[in-house]
């Protein structure tokens, strides 16, 4: 959950190494097969008193979870006792704040229900907007201060002078190398390092491999135990010690977003990934970008920010959760040369859940990967010793 900078790193690691080591605790209604392939878990299943959510699968449970804490201003033991700090199965226990939560998830939903034909129009932000309690007198500095534009809420108006979507993604083409070492990039094996709120914002190792068009494999190796990301070109895992389960698989919006995370490492199939795309401009860090925007009938919004070489500079995405669609933002930077592609070699992603940074040191390309590098990982171990 989102940490205040209170809380030292010291109790961030704490809080993240405790539910891989209380996994199997009385908070979990059940165990996991390792290998099993079942239909994904739901919350219900696997946690104790979670009513108004329990029918939605883990992965977007705890998507939900990053509402909460970004939309209040709020970490983990904000919402849950003190208790839940070193033990997983106070997690369960009720509190007054949880009972408020589920009269606004009811009445968040019968809004959208009522009054917008089911879509998540309105969200917990829609009110809170990082606040534990909405503001109800009116702002005068925000009234007459000159407003701090998001570039992730650009506007896509039409506008016939703007270039049509297809330019920009082949100025995408050309400034990373061109369709043709497109075309002959065909796998890579990267290592290099990771930080973020898993591992304290300790750099540790990690190693990637992928192949084209659409699979990927991450691996970090942090003092808690490995975490493993894969998408293997139409499922997902991650399998790792700060998640709710030591084997998460991966579902709707967020399967989505690890098949869109996997085809950016072999970007020609990017423009592929939505019906219809629209066009505008945005200020990144006080420089110009243009944002393309996709969208298909029964996925969220896909955005792509190019900076004026026309490299991808940002990709944000969503998903939709029981009170509202949460985003991830991914920026790149840092891009050099492998065998004749434009690489970023830095990215961080930033979502409502937490910031990582990826920094690569070294990338092979065309290096031989065994396909059993995209299987279903084993469950994480939290490591000995700790």
């Amino acid at each position: 959950m989102k940490n205040r900078s209170h809380i030292d790193s010291a109790n961030r690691l704490k809080r993240v190494l405790l539910p891989a080591a209380c996994i199997a605790g009385v908070v979990l209604a059940g165990s996991v097969s390792a290998r099993a392939q079942a239909p994904p878990r739901l919350a219900q299943e696997v946690f104790l008193n979670v009513p108004d959510m329990g029918d939605v699968p883990v992965d977007e449970f705890m998507e939900t979870m990053g509402m909460f804490a970004s939309a209040l201003g709020l970490n983990c033991a904000d919402c849950h006792t003190f208790e839940s700090s070193s033990s997983w199965a106070a997690y369960a226990d009720e509190t007054p704040i949880k009972r408020t939560t589920r009269r606004m998830i009811r009445m968040v939903q019968a809004i959208n229900r009522d009054h917008f034909g089911g879509q998540p129009y309105v969200s917990c932000w829609t009110c809170h907007r990082g606040d534990l309690r909405p503001k109800v007198v009116p702002n005068l500095i925000v009234q007459y201060t000159a407003p701090v534009e998001d570039p992730n809420e650009a506007m896509f108006i039409p506008d016939p002078f703007l270039p049509p979507a297809d330019e920009v993604f082949d100025a995408y083409t050309e400034a990373v190398g061109g369709a043709e070492a497109l075309a002959g990039l065909g796998s890579f094996v990267a290592t290099g390092s990771y930080n973020g709120f898993d591992t304290g914002f300790t750099d540790v190792p990690v190693e990637i491999y992928a192949s084209a068009p659409d699979r990927a494999a991450t691996i970090v190796h942090a003092a808690a135990g490995d975490s493993t990301r894969v998408y293997d070109g139409s499922r997902g895992w991650i399998a790792a010690t700060d998640r709710a389960l030591p084997l998460l698989p991966l579902t709707g919006d967020t399967l989505d977003g690890a098949r869109i995370e996997a085809i950016q490492f072999f970007p020609a199939g990017l423009r592929q990934e939505r019906d219809r795309w629209q066009i505008s401009y945005t200020l990144i860090d006080d420089r110009e970008v243009q944002v393309v925007q996709g969208t298909s009938p029964g996925r969220t919004p896909l955005n792509l920010y190019f900076d004026g070489s026309g490299l991808l500079v940002r990709l944000l995405r969503f998903v939709d959760t029981p009170v509202g669609r949460v985003p991830t933002q991914i920026d790149y930077s840092d891009y050099r040369d492998v065998s004749g592609v434009r690489m970023p070699f830095r990215w961080t992603s930033t979502w409502t859940n937490g910031q990582a940074t990826f920094q690569l040191e070294d990338v092979r390309a065309n290096a031989a990967v065994e396909a059993a590098r995209f299987d279903e990982p084993a469950p994480a171990r939290f490591r000995e010793g700790l």
